[in-house]
This record gives C-alpha cells, sequence and structure tokens, in this order.
C-alpha cells in the first residue's frame, strides 16, 4: 500500500496510470481543475473571495495564476469548462461550509485513495474470476462508491475512467450474488444463503434486495394458485378446449371429459400445494438466516437491518398474500364453475386432507428449536377457512344423502309399510361409506357424525310413528297379533341399526363416541319402546299367577297333599304362561344363543332376563308372606320353587347367569327347613333380601305378631305395590312398627317373654341399620 511519503517523493503508478507526487501538484492542480471538481461548480456566491481576503492556495506549492471572478449572473467562462481547447487555471476559490467542500491537495488524497481501492478491487477480480470473494469484492465495492460520493469525485478523468469498470463489476457482484442468495434458498443451505445477504448488506442493499425476494416468492406462490384452477389450462391438459375432456365456458366439461377434467384439476391442486410449500418455506429459510446472522464487523443483527419494530415478519407476509390469493380462487371456483364447485364438494375431504397435509409438512419443516415457525396455529385455520364454503355445502350433501334413504326406509306418507332387511343394509351402509371418507381428520368427523346424528334421530322419529300401541299390541293370551309382529320387525332392524353404528364408532375417540351417543340413544330407546308394553303385559300376566299363592292355602296343607307329584294350581298356570310367551312371542324377537350387540346385550335379551329376575324375586317375596306354614306347606313351597327354576331356565334365561335373584331362590329353599335357632347364624341370611328374612319370621311368630300387611290390611297386591315403591329401608320401619306393638301387647299382658322371633328380627333389622350407617 502506498504511503503519503511515498507519493511526495516521486510519481506513483496505479496499473496504467501515474499519480503525481506532491513537487508536481501544480501542474496536477491544472489539470483537475479542468474537470470542474465541485470547488470550481460551487456558486458565485460562495466561491468569489472578497476583496480583502487573500486567495488560498496549496501551502506545499506556489499558487497558480487566478482568473478574476466572474460576476454572479455571468455564464461560465471558458476558464472554467474542461471542454475548452486553451483552458485557464480557475479562480482560488473560497473553502466552502459544506461537508463535501474539498481542497484541492484533500481532492487529491481521495482521489488517490479512490484508485487504490478501485486496484484492489480490480486485482481482487482479475487472481481468479470463478473464486471471487463476494463479500470483501462487495465491501471495497461499497468504499469505493461511498468514497466517490461522499468527496463528490465524479467528474474527475481518472475517477470517470474507473467508475465504468466499477459499475460492471458492481453489477457481476449482484448477479452472483443473487444466484447464490437464491440457490441457498431453495436448497435450504444457510451457507449460502449467509453469504449472498452479507454480500448484500455490504452493497448497502440488504433491505431492498430480501423485499424484491419475498415479493418474487410470494409473486410465485399466488401464480401458483391462480394456474391451479386456471380452467383454460385445465382443458387443454384434458384434451383440448374442444376435444374429449375440455370445458365449456360455463366451466361444464364436455361430454366424456368430466373424469378427464376431474384428474387434471386434482393434479394441478397437489402441484399448487407443492409450490406453496417451497415458497413459504424458502422464505421461512430466509428469515432464519436472517434473524441469526450479524455483520461481523459492526455485529449488526441483519435481521434488524430489514425489519423495524412492528413490521410483519417476511413469512407472514407471504402467507397473508398465499391465504388471500387463494380464498378468492376458492370464492371466484364456488360462484363461477358449477364443475368446479360440484368436485370440490363432492371430494371436500380430499382437498381438506391436502390442506391439512400442507400445513402439517410446513409445520413440521420449520420446526426449529429457537427460530419462529412459518406459520403459527392461529394462522393455520385461515387457510382451512378458505374452504369453508365447500365444507358447508359437502355437510348439506351428506345429510341429503342420509335423509333420502331414510323416507325410503319410513316415509312420511304411509304408515303401515316396513322397511326390508335390505332397506336397513343400505343406511348402515351409507353411514359407514359417510364415516370412512372422512375419518382421517378428526374434525371433520365430528361434522359428519353430528349430520349423522341428525339423520338418526330422524329415523328414530319416523319409527315410533310407526310402533302400534293398541290393545292389539298388548294382548299376551292369544297368538302375536300383526301389530305385534310389526313392533317386533321395528324393534329388530332399529336394534340392527344401533348394534351396527356402534361397532363403527368403538375404536373412536371419547368426542366422536358423544357425539353419535344422543342418537344412538335415540334409536335403541325407540327399539324399546316398540316391544316394551308387550313385556310388562306378560309380566303382569305372571305376577298374577303368583300371587295366586295366596289363595291355595299351602300352609294348612295335609302330608299327604304335600307329598304328591301334582304341581300346585297356581304354579301350573304359571308354567303354560311362560311357555305360551316362549313360543308366541320370545322366539320370534329372541336372537339367536349367545349374541351380542357389539359387546352390548340385545334389547329383547335385557328385557327377558329382567323379566326373569322379577319373577323370582317376586316369588320369593310372596313367598315369604304365605303365614301359617306348616310342615307340608313347606314341602310344597319348596317343589313349587324348583319348578319354578326349571320353568324360567327352560323358557326365559338361564337362572344360573341371573345374579343375585338366583341366589336368593337357592337360599329361600333351604332356610324354610331350619329350626328358628339356626337361623341367626345361617349363613343363607346373606343372599336373601332383609326384607324376605324379615317377612319369613313372621310365619313362625305368634299370631298377635302382626306384619305390616296385617297391620294396615293391605292385600297382598297393594302390600307388594307399596314395597315396590319403598326401600329396605322404609320396610324396615313398617316392621319395627309391628314389633313395637307387639311388645306393647305382652307387656300389657305381663308377659316376661317374648317369642324368639322377637329378638331375631330385632337382630336382622338392626343390621340392615347399621349397613345403612356403614354406607353413609
Amino acid at each position: 500500500m502506498h504511503t503519503l511519503s511515498a507519493v511526495r517523493s516521486g510519481s506513483v503508478r496505479f496499473g496504467s496510470r501515474t499519480v503525481p507526487s506532491i513537487k508536481d501538484q501544480a501542474w496536477a492542480w491544472t489539470k483537475y481543475a479542468r474537470c470542474k471538481p465541485n470547488w470550481a461548480r460551487s456558486s458565485p456566491a460562495t466561491t468569489t473571495s472578497s476583496p480583502s481576503s487573500p486567495p488560498s492556495s496549496p501551502p506545499t506549492s506556489p499558487s497558480p495564476p487566478s482568473a478574476p471572478p466572474s460576476p454572479p449572473s455571468s455564464p461560465p467562462s471558458a476558464a472554467s469548462d474542461p471542454s475548452s481547447p486553451n483552458p485557464s487555471p480557475p479562480s482560488t476559490p473560497r473553502r466552502s461550509s459544506s461537508p463535501t467542500s474539498t481542497d484541492p491537495p484533500d481532492l487529491l488524497q481521495h482521489t488517490i485513495r479512490f484508485l487504490r481501492l478501485a486496484k484492489k478491487l480490480r486485482e481482487s477480480d482479475s487472481a481468479d474470476p470463478d473464486k471471487l470473494d463476494l463479500g470483501k469484492a462487495a465491501q471495497l465495492h461499497c468504499d469505493i462508491l461511498r468514497l466517490c460520493n461522499e468527496y463528490d469525485l465524479a467528474g474527475i478523468d481518472v475517477v470517470e475512467e474507473e467508475l465504468k469498470w466499477i459499475r460492471e463489476i458492481g453489477d457481476k457482484i449482484r448477479s452472483e450474488a443473487m444466484k447464490v442468495l437464491e440457490r441457498g434458498m431453495e436448497g435450504l443451505n444457510q451457507a449460502d444463503v449467509g453469504t449472498g445477504l452479507q454480500v448484500f448488506y455490504n452493497l448497502g442493499e440488504l433491505k431492498a434486495t430480501v423485499a424484491q425476494l419475498v415479493n418474487k416468492y410470494k409473486g410465485m406462490g399466488v401464480k401458483s394458485v391462480n394456474a391451479a384452477l386456471d380452467m383454460k389450462a385445465i382443458s387443454t391438459s384434458g384434451g383440448g378446449v374442444y376435444g374429449p375432456g375440455g370445458i365449456r365456458g360455463s366451466g361444464t366439461p364436455q361430454i366424456g371429459g368430466g373424469l378427464k377434467a376431474r384428474d387434471a384439476l386434482w393434479k394441478r391442486m397437489e402441484a399448487c400445494m407443492e409450490q406453496l410449500h417451497s415458497v413459504v418455506v424458502a422464505v421461512w429459510h430466509l428469515q432464519r438466516v436472517l434473524s441469526k446472522k450479524r455483520d461481523p464487523f459492526t455485529h449488526v443483527l441483519l435481521l434488524d437491518d430489514v425489519i423495524q419494530d412492528g413490521d410483519a415478519m417476511l413469512s407472514d407476509r407471504v402467507w397473508e398474500a398465499l391465504v388471500k390469493a387463494f380464498a378468492s380462487q376458492m370464492k371466484s371456483a364456488f360462484t363461477g364453475s358449477s364443475f368446479v364447485k360440484d368436485m370440490f364438494t363432492e371430494g371436500y375431504p380430499k382437498m381438506l386432507s391436502m390442506v391439512e397435509n400442507l400445513l402439517e409438512r410446513i409445520s413440521r419443516d420449520t420446526d426449529v428449536k429457537g427460530v419462529l415457525p412459518a406459520i403459527t396455529p392461529e394462522v393455520k385455520d385461515q387457510m382451512v377457512s378458505a374452504i369453508e364454503i365447500f365444507q358447508t355445502q359437502y355437510l348439506v350433501q351428506c345429510f341429503k344423502r342420509l335423509t333420502d334413504l331414510v323416507n325410503n326406509v319410513f316415509p312420511v306418507s304411509t304408515r303401515g309399510n316396513l322397511p326390508s332387511k335390505e332397506h336397513i343394509s343400505r343406511v348402515v351402509s351409507r353411514i359407514h361409506e359417510e364415516i370412512e371418507a372422512v375419518q382421517l381428520d378428526g374434525r371433520l368427523t365430528l361434522l359428519v357424525l353430528h349430520e349423522i346424528g341428525k339423520a338418526l334421530r330422524q329415523l328414530a322419529a319416523r319409527a315410533e310413528n310407526q310402533i302400534s300401541t293398541g290393545p292389539e299390541a298388548r294382548q299376551v293370551m292369544g297368538p302375536a297379533t300383526a301389530a305385534q309382529l310389526k313392533n317386533f320387525t321395528i324393534c329388530q332392524h332399529l336394534q340392527e341399526i344401533h348394534t351396527r353404528i356402534s361397532s363403527m364408532i368403538r375404536e373412536f375417540p371419547p368426542v366422536a363416541a358423544n357425539e353419535l351417543s344422543p342418537a344412538l340413544g335415540a334409536i335403541y330407546e325407540v327399539a324399546c319402546d316398540a316391544v316394551t308394553s308387550l313385556f310388562q303385559a306378560m309380566l303382569d300376566r305372571l305376577e298374577s299367577c303368583i300371587l295366586q299363592i295366596h289363595d291355595q292355602n299351602i300352609g294348612v296343607l295335609g302330608m299327604d297333599a304335600a307329598m304328591d307329584n301334582n304341581v300346585s294350581p297356581y304354579m301350573e298356570e304359571l308354567q303354560k304362561c311362560i311357555l305360551h310367551f316362549r313360543t308366541e312371542f320370545l322366539v320370534r324377537m329372541l336372537p339367536p344363543a349367545n349374541t351380542t350387540a357389539g359387546g352390548t346385550e340385545m334389547i329383547c335379551t335385557r328385557l327377558v332376563r329382567n323379566m326373569a329376575s322379577r319373577v323370582l324375586i317376586f316369588f320369593i317375596r310372596h313367598a315369604s308372606l304365605v303365614r301359617p306354614l306348616s310342615e307340608s306347606g313347606r314341602l310344597r313351597l319348596a317343589r313349587d320353587m324348583a319348578e319354578l327354576e326349571l320353568s324360567v331356565s327352560q323358557n326365559l334365561f338361564k337362572v344360573e347367569q341371573l345374579g343375585a335373584p338366583y341366589r336368593a331362590l337357592r337360599a329361600f329353599r333351604p332356610l324354610i327347613f331350619l329350626e328358628t335357632s339356626q337361623l341367626g347364624a345361617s349363613p343363607l341370611l346373606q343372599d336373601l333380601p332383609v326384607s324376605v328374612i324379615l317377612h319369613h319370621l313372621y310365619t313362625r311368630g305368634p299370631d298377635d305378631l302382626q306384619s305390616p300387611m296385617q297391620r294396615n290390611k293391605l292385600t297382598p297386591l297393594q302390600y307388594s305395590l307399596w314395597m315396590d315403591s319403598q326401600g329396605e329401608d322404609q320396610i324396615w320401619k313398617g316392621v319395627r312398627a309391628t314389633l313395637d306393638d307387639y311388645a306393647a301387647k305382652v307387656r300389657a299382658r305381663g308377659d316376661k317373654e317374648f317369642s324368639p322371633v322377637y329378638p331375631l328380627m330385632l337382630q336382622v333389622g338392626s343390621s340392615l341399620t347399621e349397613n345403612a350407617s356403614v354406607a353413609r
């Protein structure tokens, strides 16, 4: 590097040019003055010296002859015109107060520095153009132009000669830097992007360059969106405007071209999603490098040079533009082309999958620790919202498809026609198809399940209107009527729908299952209503048979009557009714053995099980109320219980599967043969309701120990109905009142001893109270 002393000692060469020494500055003065530097071009008002001021001159060389100053209004003289053939030296100017005004020696030094920097830049380029250090070259280029502008060196011959090449090398640096930068953005290479950004930062053009890049990628994305729905292009790719697959002006495919046009449109949508992904990730990558890279000398964060406080991030700007363009195109497609509208409505799950896959890929590919993602959860919904117009139409079409089937199964105009199994299968299959079409998207699945729920509730309401409710639907003494058969069919159809749909959603998350639960509950309830009245009529008939036990005088039968093999008349009638119900009704309603509704008990199976349990409990209750009960009566009662167990197990439900009612029946039979003194410690008491034990103990007590039924003068039916409406604790209160009455009578007579059953009944009842306290 040449120093000022070297310049003083002699001329210094820069390439093919020679810079004069201090000794020759007078001649340099004349040479440079010809080029009209800043001090020579100043206005007369600022450059003309006052008469009393001596002219300024370089301190180290004699002053050149000065020309008299021109008047302010006169045009420039030939002496100040570098194009004049015989230019005269300029007059000595007054030193300007402007920071850019330069004295001749200073101007010379800045010119020398300019040439040195230009030489350095030229050497870096000529050494190996392919290995040009773009960052250093950009810094040199920027320093050169800054020096030229700051000290107004333009117009000087040697400067002008270099500036042309400097501008050319500047264009080259920009071009090469842009190639590196774009290559880095496309390949997501942080090093290349950082290099390119540093070059433009050194050039002082970072903000403008980044804005240019963002606009470029933004335009690429918007163009891709517009091209995806360009019906003319789709028409061409589908077979030509007028050939097969062409699109008419209305947006409708030509005859035979619908399939090709659909395929072409979906392919373009896929390409659009791919392009949007590339655009967003590339801009995010640019933003990522900007947020991490600092200038090595000033340590300024490059992002701060590009984005000011309050400005949107680069990726946000691009995303906003893309969403706006996408929403606009979707709206135009919905209103302007029936073909696109129908296609996107029918294929909404596919389009939603494309959009959500795009969002998922962008989120995944820009999820880097310490760096803001390209899109936030808040803005993700913007893209999905852009296609909501098709979602709404899709859900409308979904509900319409389902309700059309409901209308076919249960027409509004006719009440008597029943659907076939094929009708029911079509309904279930349609529901399965609707769920399967959207099952990959949880949010859309919930929306479709909501529409399915509405259709199922409509189906339940239609089916409910078909149920027969007259006397012919409740009769149980004769064969099954047409009304009953109709109700059986409705129950079975609804049970089929409930079973199969429940199995479809069994693996769904709870929130999805809960969406259909009310509708499935409505289906199940109507299915139950179709046969519940019949089951209640059958149960009422069986209970009326059991109530006849109080008319049989079982307690006073002789031993001969007790030992015969004949069944009690009431039990014989009960068995006949059970068999009749089995052959006329249950065989038509009950499914094959061990059949379950997807893990749920079938409706008729549940109703039969409940009826069998009720028959056993009802029989034990009234058997315990029989009073008096002789030894022969106990034998007859035990035989009746055996017959009841056999009849219920064969015709209604396997008694071993009934649980507590069966255990109670099995415990009551041996209990009646125990001595009173053995009852308190018997384990049989654990399987019996407390009310049954207490009522049976009345049969072992004296006549003045009245039961609540006797005390209140109720019939067995009335007392049984009262017990159905009360809990065990309330029944115990009624029993306790009779025990208190009995104790009062004993004391009134002056007796000192109570019947052995009295303390036993108090013991049994107190255990009920203790258990209730523990439970609380």
